[in-house]
């Protein structure tokens, strides 16, 4: 009887997390570094305690800027090239859930094993003795994990896409992508209250605090 409730309630996660209207897929392609002949990607994102579904009031998300407009776009599907360097600036304006596991306080997988936060450099956010961190940008296939900071204002933004003049965190880091393939990425702190173990709802959602990596070849 357990194996068949289990079974069940996989098929209603794989029914809950697949048929639902995909986000759409931005595409990002490199530019040329003129000083130093490379290319590169920038990719800017925040991180929200609030979205703009009206069907899922209080879920957290991430948000993209398209560079074709410049708008924010409530989406966590990224197409990147191939063999790349990704410079990432992200804009925290959620506040701080405590890590389960300090395993992912750590910083992994960037460029130089480190991330910058608010312009200095940190490798460890140690949520045990200061909870500091929001959420986490984790890409398990690619050893990835930032932590990311939390905002410690109590009047956090309240209306998705946040703006700029809301209190929010600046975090920067790079990593390269490898070869193509579709990665999945997630926050990998419990923040889907209301649902077993915090593990529901935006955290398993596409569009909020689960996504994919589309590398392409260049």
């Amino acid at each position: 009887m357990l194996a068949v409730g289990a079974g069940l309630a996989l098929i209603a996660f794989v029914l809950f997390h697949f048929l639902l209207p995909l986000p759409p897929t931005l595409r990002f392609t490199a530019e040329r570094i003129p000083a130093t002949g490379g290319k590169a990607v920038n990719l800017t994102i925040q991180i929200d305690p609030e979205n703009d579904a009206s069907s899922t009031p209080g879920w957290p998300s991430y948000f993209v800027r398209d560079v074709a407009d410049a708008k924010w776009v409530r989406s966590t599907i990224w197409q990147l090239p191939a063999h790349t360097r990704i410079n990432v600036t992200a804009y925290s304006y959620d506040g701080c859930t405590p890590l389960r596991n300090q395993f992912w306080g750590h910083v992994t997988g960037t460029s130089g094993g480190t991330a910058y936060v608010n312009g200095k450099a940190q490798s460890l956010s140690n949520s045990y003795s200061q909870c500091s961190v929001a959420h986490t940008f984790t890409v398990p296939q690619l050893g990835i994990d930032v932590p990311i900071p939390a905002e410690t204002a109590t009047n956090l933004c309240s209306q998705a896409p946040c703006s700029a003049s809301a209190p929010h965190q600046v975090l920067r880091f790079s990593f390269t992508t490898p070869g193509p393939g579709d990665y999945h990425w997630q926050c990998f702190i419990p923040c889907g209250l209301g649902f077993v173990d915090g593990n529901g709802g935006p955290m398993s959602t596409l569009g909020f605090m689960s996504g994919f990596l589309k590398v392409v070849s260049a």
